[in-house]
């Protein structure tokens, strides 16, 4: 299983992908010109000298190279709201009291806004489902981060996370019938659709600009505020994890929560180790290790067992013919379900 950047050749596998992964997944839309778009994107992101953060995604594919399928998706947006505004809610708190009556009233309000401008995202995270379990989704999702380690010019201080919200199996959103269709005057999937091609215009044009409180809306809606889809409850679990916290920010359509964190706290980054490449095979206990060859166009990621001792790392040579590599170049590593370890490496970062 490779970690890699999305290429031309792999629109067909990916809308494949797309087409499974049902309403909600507003990054990843059944839409041969939107993937194609964000493929050829992304490789021009990879093919520039950039030093700050911009409006840049790249994408990334996990492929099982034994049938050169992929299987998987992911992907990096530099700094969300620079070519298009990034909204969110944020559930704020008012309160109303009156001392005569004794009367204390806290009440919860959705605000609209753009908090998360020049934020670094983490998108786009889709796995087939006969791939799911054992290693696939974490290296899928972890993998970004040793990207994020290797080119830190590229991206943002503060990094989030727009985790799906909840709809049923049918595609029913209770927040969004709530909210959403009455301004929208269209059912979900259409308006999840519509987000999906890249513009979010509209958002601003239709949406209420004034607070929402909360003690409206439906009780159903109300419980789902803040609550995943269930494919996604996994991938939440995964981010928290790594130091991802929610702050009250909720997605305007879904009501799915949005997560945070500071780069450098991320604990794959924390715990991540830079390594010189041993070739050979491992003998005695090993553990998943998490591989990438620290490249940006020809990027690649993999998990082999291992162990990490000192300054360097053995790996097969089939290990280090998949990362693009030769013995003795260098590698960033971490155990992939972020054991600690004492650090004796001069090149830890």
């Amino acid at each position: 299983m490779v970690i890699r950047p999305a290429q031309s050749t792999d629109l067909e596998d990916i809308l494949e992908l797309a087409a499974s992964a049902g309403t909600g997944l507003t990054t990843l839309p059944h839409n041969p010109e939107t993937i194609s778009n964000r493929i050829t994107n992304s490789q021009q992101a990879l093919s520039e000298d950039i030093k700050q953060p911009g409006s840049e995604c790249y994408f990334f594919v996990l492929e099982d190279s034994q049938d050169g399928k992929v299987i998987g998706t992911s992907a990096l947006v530099s700094a969300v709201g620079m070519d298009d505004a990034f909204f969110s809610y944020k559930l704020s708190t008012q309160v109303s009291t009156s001392p005569e009556l004794g009367v204390y009233n806290p009440h919860q309000m959705l605000v609209l806004g753009n908090d998360y401008t020049g934020a670094t995202e983490i998108a786009t995270l889709f796995l087939a489902e006969e791939y799911r379990g054992g290693i696939n989704g974490h290296l899928l999702s972890k993998s970004r981060f040793l990207f994020l380690a290797d080119h830190p010019e590229r991206f943002s201080e503060k990094v989030i996370a727009e985790m799906r919200g909840y709809s049923d199996d049918n595609g029913y959103s209770p927040f969004w019938e709530a909210i959403g269709k009455r301004f929208f005057k269209m059912e979900f999937a259409k308006a999840d659709a519509v987000r999906g091609l890249g513009s979010n215009t509209f958002i601003s044009e239709l949406m209420p600009k004034y607070p929402i409180y909360v003690d409206m809306l439906p009780e159903e809606a109300r419980a789902v505020i803040g609550r995943v889809h269930a494919d996604t409850a996994p991938a939440l679990s995964l981010l928290k994890k790594e130091g991802f916290t929610h702050q009250n920010y909720v997605d305007v359509f879904d009501g799915g929560p949005t997560v945070e964190v500071q780069r450098n706290a991320i604990r794959t980054i924390a715990q991540s180790h830079i390594v010189e490449l041993v070739a050979g095979e491992v003998s005695g206990s090993t553990l998943p290790i998490m591989i990438s060859n620290r490249k940006l166009k020809d990027y690649r990621c993999i998990v082999e067992q291992s162990r990490l001792e000192g300054d360097q790392l053995t790996l097969p040579q089939a290990s280090i013919d998949a990362l693009g590599l030769n013995e003795g170049d260098t590698v960033r590593a971490v155990e992939l379900f972020n054991k600690r370890r004492p650090s004796s490496s001069k090149k830890t970062q």
